[in-house]
């Protein structure tokens, strides 16, 4: 137990405490001592966290996945102005109008605090920590495992990084050796400055803690990165919720929409979108291209390692959506509309007539949002 402990300790991170406490305090998401959503979330547990640990058929690959090292673009700035390498799962390097923004990094090989257990990569990182161009900022949506990393933060700011992150991370990063005066806080829909970029954090529906006693100390959050010409919205992780038309009303046309879809239970249907709730976010921010994320490097949840691509594309047919699903490390630049050719193998996948993902509007199994009509 001992060394349980000891091997996951510096993992773990830093609650807020004094100062940090003072601002989580001060925020209207923060009621009863900790964070909450305004719309409440469902969750039918039965089986838990031990789901992780276990795998069916087609849930994980049973061949390698199909990656690409992109580094060697990095030494010409993109010719559109905007240029994405998803790396899988969340994480992402946005090269924005002349700004580069690394977006939940996670180069480490577990989503967990232990170095030996918990949910694993599929295939190694596309594109080393040190290949990549010069790091502006580092954007971070939570504080789970599988979007704050601390060995990639480390290494992050080692490049001379700053970091944008919601409410009460900053505890964490200062634990880790990060000076405060290079972490920026924000609160929903308050903003950054980062170069020519505005940042805005907005409103998600999830959850945040990394193994403590107490959870739901960091407040979870999306975000709108606003150039002089290219705009870029993420996700973050999230449940269907009622804050992204207003997201598109403030911040629109997105050229990109960056949009997680994967890793979803119907026994918790408020915590992950699913994809074709990913879908009607995408349309309600008025992005013109979407790319799913949140998929496609480690197993948090019982489908189909390709589903996720699968229903978005079946989903986006319906409604005439543009989706681009890159290479895990292939640059892709949104606006010139490239072809990216298929790259994740043909297997049985459910489809949401036969596994829906629909949110509750307030953590009534019964009150949910209305679907839409073509599958």
């Amino acid at each position: 137990m001992v060394f349980v402990a000891i091997s996951a300790w510096p993992n773990i991170g830093t609650l807020p405490k004094g100062e940090f406490l003072a601002r989580n305090e001060q925020s209207p998401e923060w009621h009863g001592g900790q964070f909450q959503n305004p719309q409440a979330m469902f969750s039918n547990l039965r089986g838990g966290i031990l789901q992780i640990f276990e795998s069916k058929p087609g849930e994980v690959p049973d061949r390698p996945v199909p990656t690409m090292d992109s580094s060697a673009l990095y030494k010409t700035p993109p010719g559109s102005g905007l240029r994405v390498t998803w790396f899988g799962h969340s994480s992402m390097l946005l090269e924005l109008d002349g700004t580069n923004i690394v977006v939940d990094p996670f180069w480490s090989e577990r989503t967990s605090p232990f170095g030996w257990l918990g949910p694993k990569r599929w295939y190694p990182p596309p594109v080393p920590i040190d290949h990549l161009p010069r790091i502006d900022a580092v954007v971070i949506s939570h504080d789970h495992y599988d979007h704050l990393d601390r060995a990639s933060v480390q290494a992050l700011y080692a490049r001379g990084a700053r970091f944008i992150v919601p409410l009460g991370i900053a505890s964490h990063l200062v634990g880790w050796g990060i000076p405060a005066d290079r972490i920026t806080q924000l609160d929903w829909w308050q903003e950054a400055k980062v170069g020519a970029l505005t940042i805005v954090s907005t409103p998600s529906r999830h959850a945040s803690g990394r193994l403590s006693a107490r959870s739901d100390q960091t407040l979870w959050t999306g975000y709108a990165l606003i150039g002089p010409k290219h705009r870029v919205f993420y996700s973050g992780d999230t449940g269907m919720n009622d804050s992204y038309a207003e997201v598109g009303e403030k911040f629109s046309p997105f050229d990109v929409s960056l949009i997680e879809s994967g890793q979803y239970d119907a026994q918790w249907p408020d915590w992950h979108l699913g994809p074709e709730q990913a879908l009607m976010v995408h349309k309600e921010v008025r992005a013109r291209t979407l790319i799913p994320v949140h998929w496609g490097l480690v197993k948090l949840a019982h489908h189909a390692w390709t589903e996720p691509p699968e229903r978005i594309l079946a989903a986006a047919r319906c409604v005439g959506a543009e989706v681009l699903i890159p290479e895990p490390g292939q640059a892709v630049e949104p606006t010139m509309h490239p072809v990216v050719p298929r790259w994740w193998p043909s297997q049985p996948w459910s489809t949401p007539a036969q596994t829906p993902i629909v949110a509750t509007k307030d953590g009534v199994a019964s009150h949910t949002y209305t679907q839409p009509a073509c599958h």
